[in-house]
């Protein structure tokens, strides 16, 4: 009976990994993101603007 509780434990986690794994998984993908690259330009522009050295400084 111990030999198959040693079975037993690996084959009820791989289980319950797998129906978690299908449980956590999204079943309807949303449309592919098209504003990657007006995403990173905007990211190179913000970058630009706050790493110059003259910034409005409060008086």
């Amino acid at each position: 009976m111990g030999v198959l509780l040693w079975l037993l434990v690996p084959f009820v986690a791989g289980a319950a990994a797998s129906v978690w794994a299908w449980s956590s998984g999204r079943r309807d993908p949303g449309p592919p993101d098209r504003d990657t690259w007006e995403g990173l330009d905007r990211l190179y522009r913000l970058r630009a603007v706050l790493s110059t050295e003259e910034r409005c400084k409060a008086a």
